[in-house]
């Protein structure tokens, strides 16, 4: 067995669901699948001696999920008044308009498409609830409308696909841009070395305990797929297909279809830069 301390970020161990740090509590939804490991992690926020909670990604459109939230903060005297989404992928966000039905509240998101409300989220914003304060960190990449949450009392950020607790996310062309995507990944760097963010609570997967270690695995890991993928072409595989049973041999291959977006994603960064 490897010891978690010794993986990328050092994943912390036991089960999923429950208390992550002082302030959040990760109610996991029952939607495992290859591209959605264990499942969507649910985050419920508060400060500890608060009534009112936050939401970050109600999940998907599951009666039996979105109710086990509520119930959640409910048991723990917490009322949910906001609901936040990292970006609008279905099972990060499909069970929002729902979600806020059963809890009365707005739905704040990049993309107004997704908000049920007048309020958006933008780059800057501190969002503030019952004493608990959220920044908000844009991070596209993964996809054009991605956020991030820095937790600041909890030295932590909330990720969503930006950074999985377990593997690497997709970066999911045409809509998800590689120069963006590590843009985003420095971005959230910049919080671990000069704001003293050191958990990540990720949309998907365990939580990490070392998010600077986390972050420069993923600079690393897109480097070493995009000198991967340079080469490839250089060698004659030509067409994105042919780049991914090439490049990604070493994958499962039901997950070459997500890894033929970021492929697509890597060729477009390449042209951009003249380098293919």
């Amino acid at each position: 067995m490897t010891d978690a301390a010794a993986l990328p970020g050092q994943p912390r161990g036991g089960v999923l669901s429950g208390p992550a740090t002082p302030r959040a509590v990760n109610v996991l939804a029952p939607n495992a699948s290859a591209m959605t490991l264990d499942g969507t992690n649910t985050w419920i926020l508060a400060e500890p001696d608060s009534e009112l909670a936050v939401v970050v990604d109600p999940g998907p459109l599951d009666e039996g999920h979105l109710r086990h939230v509520v119930d959640t903060a409910e048991k723990a005297g917490k009322r949910v008044a906001l609901t936040l989404l990292t970006h609008g992928h279905p099972d990060h966000a499909e069970g929002a308009a729902r979600f806020a039905e059963l809890t009365g509240t707005r739905v704040r998101a990049l993309d107004p498409a997704l908000r049920l409300g007048d309020e958006g989220l933008a780059a800057g914003d501190v969002v503030a609830v019952g004493g608990l304060e959220l920044r908000v960190v844009p991070t596209p990449g993964h996809t054009s409308d991605s956020l991030c949450f820095h937790l600041p009392a909890d030295q932590a950020v909330l990720t969503g696909d930006t950074i999985l607790g377990r593997g690497t996310t997709v970066v999911a062309h045409p809509d998800g841009r590689l120069g963006d995507y590590l843009d985003s990944l420095r971005r959230l760097r910049s919080l671990t070395v000069d704001d003293g963010v050191h958990t990540v609570l990720p949309g998907h997967g365990p939580v990490l305990e070392d998010a600077q270690g986390a972050v420069e695995f993923y600079l690393a890991h897109r480097a070493h797929r995009l000198a991967q993928v340079e080469t490839a072409v250089e060698d004659g595989y030509r067409t994105p297909s042919q780049v991914v049973a090439h490049v990604y041999a070493d994958v499962d291959r039901s997950l070459w279809p997500a890894a033929e977006l970021s492929v697509r994603a890597q060729m477009d960064y390449l042209e951009e830069h003249g380098l293919i």
